[in-house]
């Protein structure tokens, strides 16, 4: 029984360890999609501004373009955060099987 519990939580162990990587990696990507974001932000406003104040059918376009690009960085953030959600969650019932096992 004992060789089982120790290869059990040798597994255990090991995925904690992938979480862990990945859960770095996604982080770490949601900082760049953040200062990311928030440029688009800003050139979505500016884009805005340009449309309203010129109003020509080129700048109108800059500004849905930019909208679209800014709306898809948003929805990648959202995927991110739920990624890491889910890792979370993950990692936090491998490591109450771990403290379970000893």
């Amino acid at each position: 029984m004992v060789p089982r519990l120790v290869s059990v939580s040798f597994l255990i162990e090991r995925r904690l360890r992938l979480i862990g990587r990945r859960l770095a990696s996604l982080r770490q990507e949601l900082t760049i999609t953040d200062e990311q974001l928030g440029h688009l932000a800003d050139v979505t406003d500016d884009t805005r501004i340009r449309a309203m104040v010129s109003e020509t059918p080129i700048a109108d376009e800059e500004h849905r373009e930019a909208e679209r690009t800014s709306s898809a960085m948003a929805r990648h953030r959202s995927d991110l955060l739920e990624s890491i959600a889910r890792l979370e969650a993950e990692q936090d019932e491998l490591l109450d099987k771990l403290t379970a096992r000893k």
